[in-house]
């Protein structure tokens, strides 16, 4: 069988930028371990698999080179830009059925794309501070726990020049540690550390800002914010607290385009996904 694939940039506008996601368009479901291995063989951050459900509706799962995850931001903003770009899906919101919930994209006029995610509930973190400590190699002001250990540090050169100990990082009970200050040109920046599931650091973590948001929003006092993610690669994330979602806004392009040729059968229906 002939799977569509896209290789796309997001939260950005130049290639070479942003985080790359793959995206392949399924006509029905593979197994689990076929996705797992196509994703394995990307070896980015994140595959994102699509299959069309009805007129509107799509559903979505990602996987990791490693392990599927609940929550991906650059990999569905690029299954946005290719169902918006590529598919000519039209100017209404896309309904993205996941594991997640109900997850809705839109577009404006001028490209950038508008997620509208949930938020990640955080508390003070209080176990292994000494070994966060030593994987990242530099003393933090605060620590949370949400999804992942959120690490807030004084200045914006904290981030830049942290150096992780991976190995220490993947012992500890997450999926990913955020290292996050107040930025000296936008209102925070960021970087992603994910050693456990195959991502030594990714460049651009849409799904961080559903711990991130809420956090500057409080500590800024604002519900509009700017945030870039210093990562070799870099990205610009638009974003708003509203209630209980977080709305994250970026740019995508597209770097390639081609096939996957493999033999398998498909999977007989569709994944009833729950729209809790």
């Amino acid at each position: 069988m002939k799977i569509p694939l896209f290789y796309i940039d997001a939260f950005t506008t130049q290639v070479f930028k942003g985080n790359q996601a793959a995206v392949c368009m399924l006509e029905s479901w593979l197994p689990d371990d076929v996705l797992q291995s196509i994703a394995a063989e990307h070896n980015l951050s994140d595959t994102a698999f699509v299959v069309k459900e009805d007129k509107e509706v799509f559903q979505l799962k990602w996987f990791t080179p490693k392990i599927e995850v609940d929550l991906c931001g650059h990999a569905t903003l690029a299954a946005a830009h290719v169902l918006f770009s590529i598919y000519n899906f039209g100017n209404k919101p896309i309904r993205f059925k996941t594991k997640s919930g109900i997850l809705l994209a839109s577009q404006a006029v001028d490209g950038k794309i508008t997620l509208d995610f949930p938020v990640f509930q955080f508390n003070k973190y209080t176990d292994n501070k000494e070994q966060v400590t030593e994987a990242l190699g530099i003393k933090f002001t605060e620590i949370y726990k949400s999804r992942d250990i959120v690490v807030v540090f004084d200045n914006e050169k904290d981030i830049i020049n942290i150096s992780p100990n991976f190995l220490l990082l993947k012992k500890l009970d997450c999926l990913g540690v955020i290292v996050t200050a107040k930025g000296s040109d936008c209102d925070f920046v960021s970087r992603f550390f994910a050693p456990a599931v195959g991502i030594d650091e990714d460049p651009v973590t849409g799904s961080a800002h559903s711990s991130l948001v809420p956090y500057w929003s409080a500590k800024l006092k604002k519900t509009n914010l700017f945030a870039r993610q210093l990562s070799h690669r870099t990205g610009e994330l638009w974003c708003q607290l509203k209630g209980d979602r977080v709305i994250i806004s970026g740019f995508a392009i597209t770097y390639m385009q081609g096939m996957i040729n493999i033999k398998i059968t498909p999977s007989a229906s569709l994944i009833a996904f729950t729209e809790d």
